[in-house]
């Protein structure tokens, strides 16, 4: 091989590099940034009691979304939940899931969530991340459809969903509340999110 044509190779590379980068760059620049729109956001669980069915919600979880619809791959989800913010309705419950035996809000007061990956589903996507509640990290998915629109000339980001966790997985539940006898080892955890994009 020449000098010439070794040059006229790396030039190659170096071209087919810089596009890849740009393109790379290109897929992060079209990621947009979501916030918390926390007046017009639930977070809500159901769980099993009694055989009958109780239901509950956090009134502060602050929550950022990154997402690229095209390419969800670079998204990330974060979410920071607020123990000591749970409500069900009834005080001496609420005192009771704060307390040592159920989320511990004196030691563990927040729970987060951050995802690893997110992909796209045939109903929307899918979050795969870590869950940290009561000091116990997990992988946990967080399925949800996302959609955007334009309100009073801002943007905005709609996401909903639901999943499962297993409360016991994370260690709430000491003393008698290990058994679910009378209360369900599942907890149905639902969200619907307002978002402003950033910027707005």
């Amino acid at each position: 091989m020449t000098r010439n044509s070794l040059h006229g190779v790396l030039a190659q590379i170096t071209a087919l590099s810089a596009l890849a980068a740009g393109r790379a760059s290109a897929a992060d620049a079209a990621s947009t940034h979501y916030a918390l729109d926390p007046a017009h956001s639930t977070l809500a669980f159901q769980f099993v009691q009694a055989d009958a069915r109780n239901d509950g919600k956090f009134t502060k979880f602050p929550v950022s979304l990154d997402l690229a619809a095209d390419n969800p791959g670079t998204g990330k989800l974060d979410v920071t939940v607020e123990l000591n913010s749970v409500d069900t309705g009834d005080k001496e419950r609420d005192d009771t899931l704060r307390g040592p035996d159920l989320f511990d809000v004196a030691r563990f007061p927040q729970a987060h969530f951050i995802s690893t990956q997110i992909t796209r589903t045939a109903s929307g996507y899918d979050a795969v991340g870590k869950l940290t509640l009561r000091g116990v990290t997990r992988d946990v998915h967080v399925p949800f459809t996302f959609r955007t629109a334009e309100e009073q000339g801002k943007s905005v980001g709609y996401l909903t969903g639901k999943t499962l966790i297993r409360r016991l997985d994370f260690g709430v539940g000491q003393g008698d509340w290990k058994s679910t006898e009378w209360v369900g080892a599942e907890v149905s955890v639902s969200y619907s999110l307002r978002l402003f994009a950033s910027g707005h």
